[in-house]
């Protein structure tokens, strides 16, 4: 029998998110994923008139082909990909995991050049550029246990999470949008020593509203590449390439990480920092606020949405808010602001726009938690 949920879920991404248009292809991506929810998407983009494509992945199998892996055998593999999402008009990601840390014992330079010679021609050049993509996480019960739920509470959540209304915070974003288009300087404070400066003056902002990530909510565009100033201490804990950190703080000079330090692997966390000279300069800014979302859980697709949060991501830069800067990583770290978690404030040239994860301002209390969860 079907899950309406499962149903519900695959008509907003292929319809909303990926915008699917009749005749036109559409590359299914799933990790993990059982086996209901990529039929009903497949049943989704048919009915959208499209030509669904679909990868089944095994998170265990990939981390074998990349632990062992030479970059010949990476170079084939981008190759074929790539060819296949030429093809392609639109990709969706549906990305599940049993094990967090799946990808913990692929050596680090391992690791590099599979970011290098895989994913950088194949989804930040192509599927990133050239297509309508939408990735989405899939729960689990380890996710569940992380966000300190049961299956079931988990299930519920996160069905609330990707399927609210979506064109609603749309329309909520476009003045945060404007705000962020007139900025130079901006203020961040918060717990801890956080006290950080920069200019994103002249770097388009970008909503994200269930076009991109599912689940979604979120502005966000670039400091310019020189202009970061100061410290910033993250709340959140983070995995990245399968490592776990804590209390990630990072010092900035000229724009440049300056100073890396973490409670937990410290060696690792300089390592992220040494993969090229783009690393150590951020390639994003931005400010989460999905009403669903409140507390950390180890994903960053659901931590960089928390609301009253920041993120800010050492490494590449996207294309549609660029600041010249480019590293085979984008690591997006989150800060929380909320009064449980610290406080904190965002300042707008000398205008604080949100106060311990609250908006202040009148063109932005439709951004509010009370206000998107309807």
């Amino acid at each position: 029998m079907n899950d309406p949920r499962e149903t519900k879920l695959a008509e907003l991404l292929i319809n909303h998110s990926t915008r699917l248009q009749k005749g036109e292809h559409i590359l299914i991506e799933a990790f993990d994923i059982p086996g209901s929810m990529v039929v009903e998407a497949v049943r989704a983009a048919r009915r959208a008139g499209g030509h669904p494509h679909v990868i089944h992945r095994d998170n265990r199998v990939m981390a074998a082909l990349v632990c062992d892996g030479e970059d010949s055998q990476y170079e084939a593999m981008a190759a074929h990909d790539l060819n296949r999402m030429k093809d392609m008009d639109a990709y969706l990601g549906l990305r599940g995991g049993f094990n967090i840390n799946e990808m913990s014992d692929v050596p680090a330079d391992r690791m590099k050049a599979w970011g290098r010679l895989y994913m950088q021609p194949v989804h930040m050049q192509e599927r990133v550029k050239n297509t309508k993509w939408c990735v989405l996480r899939w729960p689990t019960p380890s996710m569940a246990q992380l966000a300190g739920k049961s299956t079931e509470a988990f299930e519920k959540f996160y069905f609330d999470v990707c399927t609210l209304d979506y064109a609603a915070m749309d329309t909520a974003a476009a003045a945060l949008v404007e705000r962020m288009n007139a900025t130079d300087a901006v203020h961040l404070l918060g717990p801890g020593d956080t006290d950080l400066t920069f200019s994103i003056k002249d770097i388009p902002a970008v909503p994200c509203c269930g076009s991109h990530n599912i689940p979604d909510g979120e502005c966000f565009t670039a400091p310019v590449r020189d202009s970061v100033n100061g410290v910033i201490h993250f709340n959140t804990p983070t995995i990245y390439h399968g490592t776990s950190f804590k209390n990630v703080r990072l010092e900035f000079k000229d724009g440049k990480v300056v100073k890396a330090t973490s409670d937990q692997n410290n060696d690792a966390l300089e390592a992220v920092f040494e993969s090229d000279e783009g690393a150590r300069y951020v390639g994003e800014f931005a400010i989460g606020f999905n009403p669903h979302v409140r507390e950390p859980m180890m994903d960053i697709l659901f931590d960089e949405k928390i609301a009253g949060s920041l993120h800010f991501t050492p490494g590449q830069a996207y294309e549609d808010a660029d600041n010249g800067n480019r590293s085979d990583i984008h690591w997006d770290l989150v800060l929380i602001q909320r009064e449980d978690y610290g406080g904190g404030e965002i300042r707008f040239d000398g205008e604080t726009i949100r106060r311990d994860g609250i908006f202040v301002t009148d063109d932005l209390q439709g951004l509010n938690p009370e206000a998107l969860s309807g």
